[in-house]
């Protein structure tokens, strides 16, 4: 008999860690190859994780509601396969005794490769990372790693570079008579008070944290707003829009002409399809856009591959399909890959202006906000009732300008504006 260990398996491109929302398995249970054995969530996708051993269940190693790193064991597998034997040291009497062998230079691959859990406890207790040595694949730094040393309370601070001050040398070392400034102690989570009501976190709420956080901390955002008129494009998809259904079985959404937009206008401007990648920007040859969905408790991302070449009714199609998966819980981590540009529908909610936090590590977020009449001032200074919106561009100015963006968000409101009943959906 052998005990083999199962790890976190990565659920999409740059996911790092997932939490265990549900055990499947108890200890003891016998479990086939490809079985589903728990239930992962991660700030991307739910996703069931399948059994890589066919045998028994000896431990399961992480915990209901636990956070892990991918590549930490979450289980152990009895297997019926016997377990190779060590190598047994051979010797000869006439031979002298070996040298002790060297130790193997440790793999350190990995070790700047940080999560966005520890990232944000690093920075939260002021940890300089560099300092750490990590206990993970390729020497990682894992959420583990941090949490060990915030308890030992023997924290690696991060350096920073003294401020010349009265009555310090010309070193800047601080004269004896003086004391090091402390550091402005962290401060203390709000506590509940009678009649409050405690709301536990959970994992896709803490992953949907995290990934805000991290966008927020290493995206230098910027925001512009366009106003659009888009009365012919009301008027055609309210004229069209009960035959739609009644042929096609899915419904014809405002929704879909924006993204059909935005789509042509990516193409048109290949920047605004970037990402930053520390030395280098990379401008992405594909164009999937990526739409937000939201549940009662969550927000999902899924993506709308090879927007471009879709039509008006393909993209309905998709947006239709893909909110179905989100809201019955079938979305895989396919379905949530590869986006490079979000479109996100606030206007769904009544919403009229808003600033989108980006969907790292996409260089802009565009919120179509809600369609509403109002008086404006038309040609030859006539006033006419409209129906107007507006479009808000959130961009990462590491990556883009204003002046890329304002031609990218004309080109938008260039699009949606000549839609009218000659504009074809198929």
């Amino acid at each position: 008999m052998a005990v083999e260990q199962m790890t976190m398996p990565q659920l999409g491109e740059s996911v790092t860690e997932g939490t265990i929302s549900k055990w499947l398995v108890s200890v003891g249970d016998h479990v086939n190859k490809y079985d589903p054995i728990a239930e992962v969530m991660t700030d991307k996708v739910n996703a069931e994780v399948p059994s890589s051993f066919t045998g028994t269940i000896a431990e399961l190693v992480g915990k209901e509601g636990e956070i892990l790193q991918v590549g930490d064991v979450i289980c152990k597998v009895e297997t019926n396969e016997e377990a190779k034997p060590e190598a047994e040291a051979v010797s000869k009497p006439d031979q002298e005794e070996a040298e002790p062998a060297k130790p193997e230079a440790k793999d350190t691959s990995q070790k700047k490769r940080y999560s966005p859990a520890v990232l944000r406890l690093a920075g939260e207790h002021n940890i300089d990372l560099e300092q750490v040595e990590g206990t993970g694949a390729g020497g990682r730094i894992t959420r583990k790693d941090i949490q060990r040393i915030i308890a030992s309370e023997a924290v690696p601070q991060t350096d920073a570079a003294p401020e010349k001050q009265p009555g310090a040398n010309a070193a800047g070392a601080i004269e004896p008579d003086q004391k090091p400034a402390q550091a402005a102690p962290q401060a203390a989570p709000p506590q509940s008070a009678a009649g409050d009501v405690e709301i536990p976190v959970t994992g896709i709420r803490n992953a949907i944290a995290t990934n805000m956080v991290r966008s927020k901390h290493e995206i230098p955002h910027a925001w512009t707003m366009m106003e659009v008129d888009v009365t012919g494009l009301v008027s055609y998809r309210n004229k069209i829009k009960n035959e739609f259904k009644k042929k096609e079985g899915f419904s014809l959404t405002f929704f879909a002409f924006f993204v059909k937009a935005v789509a042509q206008a990516l193409k048109e401007f290949p920047q605004m399809n970037s990402m930053w990648a520390g030395d280098k920007i990379i401008q992405k040859k594909d164009i999937n856009i990526s739409i937000a969905v939201a549940t009662e408790d969550a927000l999902y991302v899924p993506v709308i591959k090879h927007a471009d070449e879709k039509t008006i009714k393909g993209i309905a199609r998709e947006i239709s399909e893909l909110a179905h998966k989100v809201r019955s819980g079938k979305l895989t981590s396919g379905d949530m890959s590869g986006g490079t540009f979000t479109v996100n529908n606030t206007g769904s909610f009544g919403s009229v202006q808003s600033m989108g936090i980006i969907n790292h590590p996409q260089a802009a977020i565009l919120q179509v906000e809600s369609i509403v009449k109002r008086p404006v001032v038309m040609e030859h200074g006539m006033i006419a009732v409209r129906d107007m919106v507006n479009l808000c561009l959130s961009l990462d100015h590491r990556v883009l300008d204003g002046l890329i963006c304002g031609r990218f968000l004309a080109r938008v409101k260039e699009i949606l504006e000549q839609i009218d009943d000659h504009t074809s959906i198929y």
